[in-house]
């Protein structure tokens, strides 16, 4: 009598779960990556088709202008630390242009869209929300390029290039150092974003965060310029990476093995924040409800 082996058990069953699991990861990633191209273009023609709000949005960040003018006029008699009138309007409009490349705005898409219910349709999409909200934003980039573009010659036509880094190990490594602060703004303001899931409005603690922002980042005051022991906390903070460091970086402020240092601290940021964005995603989508809209 031949024995009719019965179904898999044993090692063999986990085995093929994770088979199974494995499969189904790569086709969700296949499926993102086929997606991307799509969303990068509704999300340019959205920019585009609000481009007054887009404006008025990018003309909100005319701070490091207001700043520019005054530490000029303060450095006017003499020099501010390490800093004089050029390296103020090298700095400043640095600050600006890294300031263009990075701004995002998932936060209030998403505490609206919990709050309103309307989250679930893009559930219902074979895309994962935060890469849509990520490929909306970034599909903005090619119009902040545009407006950059004049800031950026401003600079170098104001300070002859002289206040600009040489080195081109730094020069091939700032568009890195963008993409990282780009990240870790972006991460941040979903992490902030999905607290939705539990209180009234996120935006109220996304106050708090771009008051910290505005101290630590260097994007009000230089870090140099405040007392040793802030520039030492800034720099166990998620703020320098936004801003205060590609800027550094450009203008030749870092050395190239410190830059390398503090790019690889930046994208260490982005990885935890990542995987506070995914975790807070988690436990949020357990008690998502939709709230009609």
């Amino acid at each position: 009598m031949v024995a009719v082996p019965g179904p898999a058990s044993g090692p063999l069953m986990p085995q093929a779960a994770a088979a199974a699991a494995e499969m189904r990861y790569s086709w969700a990633v296949l499926r993102t990556l086929r997606a991307v191209p799509t969303l990068l273009r509704v999300g340019l023609a959205d920019a585009v088709a609000y481009r007054a709000e887009f404006l008025v949005w990018l003309l909100s960040t005319n701070m490091p202008l207001v700043m520019l003018a005054l530490w000029s006029a303060v450095a006017r008699d003499g020099p501010v630390g390490r800093f004089g009138q050029e390296e103020f309007v090298a700095y400043y409009l640095a600050a600006l242009v890294v300031r263009l490349l990075t701004g995002a705005w998932v936060i209030w898409e998403l505490n609206f869209e919990i709050r309103q219910g309307t989250l679930s349709f893009r559930l219902l999409r074979p895309v994962h929300p935060l890469v849509a909200y990520a490929a909306e934003n970034v599909a903005a980039v090619p119009l902040r390029l545009v407006l950059s573009l004049p800031v950026t010659l401003l600079l170098l036509w104001l300070v002859g290039g002289t206040r600009i880094t040489h080195d081109p190990l730094l020069l091939a490594l700032f568009p890195v150092a963008v993409a990282g602060a780009w990240l870790i703004t972006f991460l941040a303001m979903s992490i902030v974003g999905a607290l939705a899931f539990w209180i009234e409005s996120a935006t109220s603690l996304f106050e708090i965060w771009m008051g910290l922002f505005g101290v630590f980042s260097g994007y009000l005051v230089p870090l140099s310029l405040f007392p040793e022991w802030v520039a030492t906390l800034a720099r166990f903070l998620p703020f320098r990476y936004m801003l205060a460091f590609p800027v550094e970086m450009l203008i030749g402020m870092e050395s190239r093995s410190q830059a390398l240092f503090e790019l690889g601290v930046q994208w260490l940021f982005a990885a935890l924040l990542l995987a506070g964005a995914s975790a807070t995603w988690r436990l949020g989508m357990r008690r998502f409800a939709a709230y009609g809209g």
